[in-house]
Order: structure tokens, then sequence, then C-alpha cells
């Protein structure tokens, strides 16, 4: 679509043609557009799913299949106001076309985008596993594992052993649905995100505000789960009372920190991946020369693979460290 853009505008004269060639090919928008969220889900070239948009007004809800929005080319008009797509956000505008950023402040975007879309297939995707190995559990009580249940029940066992017990102490059990749905979750969706074709490609963990609300169901779990140590460790801490000033609000700060620097590690290191990943392939368009497709290729390969540690380790780092700040935070008084 971008390049039928320039092409376009090739036809006022040379001068323009050139420029247009130039221009053909922006690699940071290309790597942002990649990484970012979406209201289409792009399959190949031209070919692309549209997906629901809903949006929430001051006059009432409004539902339409975003392919009425041409890629922004083409203005929407619904039952409420004019809708278009202007950087890929909905946006309502005048009967000209122009902005309206008054009655813009006016509607509210739930829609169905590419990164909600492939939650749902995480979602279902994660509830086939733990559905499927829990049915064999129960077929098969007392008996070795086989098939689908043995390949999972090590990486459950590894869960279980290396994180929840070592972290947690005895009441690991409690926490352990919380932890292996964490470490599921996480882990499939970062594959999903490596597979270049429908249903993978999103960039799920790469999106901040999904970090954010997995940080922020951490942080309930592990406050609403603290004993009074925990609590008196953060308001009456053992230090002089002078310094009671300076250690509270330090501790406090330090309970909305963790989360925090979970949201943040997550984030930065799927998304640095995806971009190092696109970065590469977009060497052969930025030097518009096979020489150096080999060497691009062969470097985006080593990368896929070692992202694939990267998915399983950034699903046992987040795993891990929530167990750590759950078994702080119930760890009884020590001597």
């Amino acid at each position: 679509m971008t390049f039928k853009t320039f092409a376009a505008q090739g036809e006022n004269g040379p001068a323009e043609a050139k420029n247009a060639e130039k221009e053909a090919f922006n690699p940071t928008t290309a790597i942002l557009e990649h990484i970012g969220d979406s209201h289409y889900w792009h399959v190949g070239g031209e070919l692309y799913i549209p997906l629901p948009v809903i949006l929430f007004t001051d006059k009432g809800t409004e539902c339409f299949m975003v392919d009425k929005l041409d890629h922004g080319k083409v203005a929407y008009q619904g039952k409420y106001y004019t809708y278009k797509l202007i950087e890929d956000k909905i946006k309502v505008v005048d009967a000209s076309g122009n902005l309206d950023k008054a009655a813009s402040y006016h509607i509210y975007d739930f829609s169905i985008t590419k990164n909600v879309l492939a939650l749902w297939i995480a979602s279902i995707v994660l509830l086939l596993i733990f559905f499927s190995v829990a049915k064999a559990y129960k077929k098969r009580e007392g008996q070795a594992p086989k098939g689908f249940q043995s390949l999972i029940e090590p990486v459950i066992m590894f869960v279980r052993d290396e994180i929840a017990r070592p972290n947690i102490g005895y009441r690991y059990q409690k926490y352990m649905p919380f932890l292996l749905t964490i470490f599921f979750f996480i882990w499939i969706v970062n594959l999903m995100g490596l597979i270049p074709i429908f249903p993978g490609g999103a960039n799920v963990t790469g999106n901040i505000l999904l970090t954010f609300v997995l940080s922020f169901i951490v942080m309930l779990v592990v406050n609403f789960s603290a004993n009074k140590y925990y609590w008196k460790h953060i308001f009456r801490p053992d230090v002089p009372l002078w310094l009671y000033p300076i250690m509270i609000p330090v501790e406090i700060i330090g309970v909305i920190s963790k989360p925090f620097a979970l949201m943040i590690r997550l984030y930065a290191n799927i998304s640095a991946g995806h971009i190092i990943v696109l970065s590469l392939i977009a060497l052969i368009f930025i030097f518009k020369s096979l020489m150096i497709a080999p060497v691009s290729v062969a470097f985006v390969l080593f990368m896929d693979v070692l992202e694939l540690l990267v998915a399983f380790l950034q699903a046992f780092i987040f795993t891990m460290l929530t167990a750590l700040f759950i078994g702080t935070a119930v760890e009884e008084h020590h001597h």
C-alpha cells in the first residue's frame, strides 16, 4: 500500500518521482508498524484480516469493520460521527476530512485489535494445554505420563522445583496455579510472536500496556498475600525513629518499583528482539542489493534461534521474580 502511494506522487514530474524513489522504503516506519498494535492483521502482501471496530462515544456505541476505513484512505460516515484512520488511530473528522480534535476526545476505542485477538488465541491455546493435561492426569492417575502429558509435565515440574519451591517455601502450592498461568501465558505469546504468519506475528509482550497489566496483577497478588512482618518492615522498619521519614517512603517506592521493573524488563527485551530481526531484514531493502541478502538472512536465522531461547528465558525470569516477590511477602519473621 505504501509503494502505491509513492508511485502516485511520482506522476507529477521527474523531481517528485526521484524523491518518491528515495522515500519508498522507510525502515523506521516499517519496523514501528510491525511491532505496534493495529486494527488490521496483515497476512502477507496485500492480504489482511480486517478486525472489528468498537467505539464508545458520548452519543452511543458504534461497531463496524475496519476495512470501511481502507487503511486511512477514506472516511466512514457512522451513526453519530465521521471516522478516519489516522496513524492507525480512529479519529473523528469533519465534512472536509480534517481532524476534529474536540469530537475525538469523546470517543473511546475498545476495538478488537491485532494484539487483543492474539491474546484470545493464546488464551485458547493455554486452556487447551491445561485441560488436556488435566484430563490425562485423571485418566492415568498413578501411571507414568504419556504423549502430550509427558511433554508438559517436565515444564510444570521445572516451575515447581526451580521457581516456586525455592523462592516461596513450604507455601508454594497455593501459588502454583498463578505461577504456571503466568509462565505458560508469557511463553506462548512470545513463541507466537516469532511465527511470521497468522496466527503469529503479534508483538503482544512487546506492548507496554500488557506488561503493565501483568505487573499490576503481580503487585496485587504480592501485597494481598503479605503477612504482618512484611508490612512491619515497610511501616515500622528496625531503624532509629529519626530515619523513618526517609525509610518509609523508600520502602513504599520499593513496593511499586518491583512490579515496574518486571513491566519494563519484559517489554524492552521482547521489543528489542523484534526490532533487531526487522532491522536485519530491512538491510536488504536499504542497500537494494542481493549481495547483502545472504548475510542478512543468515543473521536473521541466528536471531530467530536466539529468540526461541529468549521467549523461554523471559517467561522464566518474570515468573521467578514474581515467586521471589511473593516469597518475601509471605516469609515468616526470621531471627
